[in-house]
């Protein structure tokens, strides 16, 4: 298998179907949304597509309460707060208390990753 196509393997059976729209999505380098009833193989498809590509697998599950900002990062102000009271120095650098998102560790992966973005509504 080519470092830049996807095709049924030993762990998952894909359709001739979604074996195209994933290699569209591979070589268009575009987002492919994937949706189906719970156990229907979605996750496992990003867990074969990423192994086919040698590609790291990068997961974000989705709650309730998540924001879409979160996948960028988030900026801990009470930790910058707390560290200015106790007169820390690295209060003076705000990416010390820049967290990281899913996105953002995709976007900056050395090399080009899958993103499970599991359970959006």
């Amino acid at each position: 298998m080519s470092n830049n196509h996807f095709e049924s393997t030993n762990n998952y059976i894909a359709t001739e179907e979604l074996s195209m729209a994933v290699n569209a999505a591979i070589t268009l380098e575009r987002p492919l949304l994937i949706k189906g009833e719970p156990g229907t193989g979605k996750t496992q498809l990003a867990l074969e597509v990423a192994k086919s590509l040698d590609a790291p697998l990068i997961e974000w599950h989705i709650k309730s309460s998540t924001k879409a900002h979160q996948g960028l990062y988030e900026y801990d102000a009470v930790s910058r707060l707390r560290d200015s009271q106790l007169g820390d120095d690295r209060v003076h650098d705000i990416s010390n208390y820049i967290v990281k998102g899913k996105v953002w560790e995709a976007f900056a992966s050395d090399k080009r990753a899958v993103l499970l973005i599991d359970e959006i509504d």
